[in-house]
């Protein structure tokens, strides 16, 4: 859908392109398919202008950067003499002297197994997760990574195998079903499945807890607002207030609007699908630190990535994907390597 997008933009000729972060959706392959239809367009005197949050793309690609931070220009300068250290600072306004940070707890027991599991396209999935642990999965796009966070919520139907959460077998045949045994689940494309657009931060956050404040089909107003008053104090969201409509946030606020969303309804197991894409780098790291804040306090966190030094940083084990079957299992941070996971990946 996106090489569509961009083959559109491209037959129009235009003596200006513009590429709003491009290859989110992209596999490897496709990224470089860019890349190299970037380069024949700069032989054509076409003027690129490419929106990235991903580093590696900026320095690779462009002649000279702009800066913007909370709307306004910070500064323009050519590629070669800046650092990604110089841009990340200018881009967020401080120091972050660790991108990713380290998590000193242990992994307690095992809260949620899978036992020969079969559906949506995955053959023979077995795997557990422990309480504490940021467990991610890995693999190359159309492995199998979403197919199976969705199995796991209930947005698609499981036809074989047991899924089994703190040591009891359960059936979850809907999502409903999963947010009533705390799990939750940040979608891979927010805007259109972890946000209702046109309401307010408040209603968007209050979503998955309205059981536990209502009473007889009635709303406890009160309690909603001092959920929501916790929640956007606790997660920094940027906003006049809890009432502005959710579409008009950034990417970084909207994203912490759906985690919101899920702290409030307390889970025991939180599954992030793409976590940072489309997101700035201050907002990310903010959003890395939570994770590891949740780990600390029990929760599971089962992570969908696409970038692998996320992957790498964060994740305290790594299960990887490829064509609808788990190929192979990483299980010591001491063993993390792109090498490692792409060999998994794609042999």
């Amino acid at each position: 859908m996106q090489l569509v997008e961009i083959v559109k933009a491209i037959n129009r000729k235009a003596s200006v392109l513009i590429l709003d972060e491009p290859t989110s959706p992209l596999t490897i392959k496709e990224t470089e398919i860019l890349y190299h239809i970037i380069e024949i367009l700069r032989k054509q005197q076409v003027t690129i202008i490419y929106i990235s949050h991903r580093m590696g793309e900026i320095f690779d690609l462009s002649d000279r950067i702009t800066i913007l931070r909370d709307g306004k220009k910070i500064s323009t300068c050519n590629t070669k003499d800046v650092t990604r250290e110089d841009l990340i600072r200018q881009m967020v306004g401080r120091e972050l002297n660790e991108t990713y940070p380290e998590g000193a707890n242990k992994p307690g027991d095992t809260i949620l197994e899978l036992k020969e599991v079969y559906g949506n396209g995955l053959q023979n999935i077995s795997m557990y997760a422990r309480k504490g642990e940021i467990l991610g999965l890995a693999g190359l796009v159309g492995a199998g990574r979403t197919e199976l966070v969705r199995l796991i919520y209930g947005a698609d139907k499981i036809e074989q195998g047991e899924v089994i959460l703190n040591g009891k077998t359960v059936h979850i045949n809907s999502p409903e079903k999963a947010v009533e045994l705390g799990i939750g689940l940040l979608p891979e494309d927010r805007k259109l499945q972890g946000l209702i657009l046109e309401l307010s931060i408040r209603d968007n956050i209050s979503l998955s807890s309205l059981k536990a404040i209502s009473r007889w089909t009635v709303l406890n107003k009160k309690k909603e607002q001092e959920i929501v008053d916790e929640n956007f104090k606790y997660l920094r969201i940027k906003a006049p207030s809890s009432r502005q409509l959710v579409k008009s946030l950034s990417g970084g606020n909207q994203q912490k609007v759906v985690i919101s969303k899920w702290l409030a309804a307390k889970p025991q197991i939180l599954i992030f699908d793409e976590p940072t894409r489309g997101i700035d780098v201050g907002a990310k790291h903010e959003i890395y630190l939570l994770m590891r804040k949740l780990v600390e306090q029990g929760i599971c966190i089962i992570m969908v990535s696409s970038e692998m030094e996320e992957l790498l940083g964060m994740a305290d084990r790594v299960y990887i994907m490829r064509e609808g079957k788990i190929s192979g299992e990483i299980e010591s941070r001491n063993d993390f390597s792109q090498e490692n996971i792409m060999n998994f990946a794609s042999n």
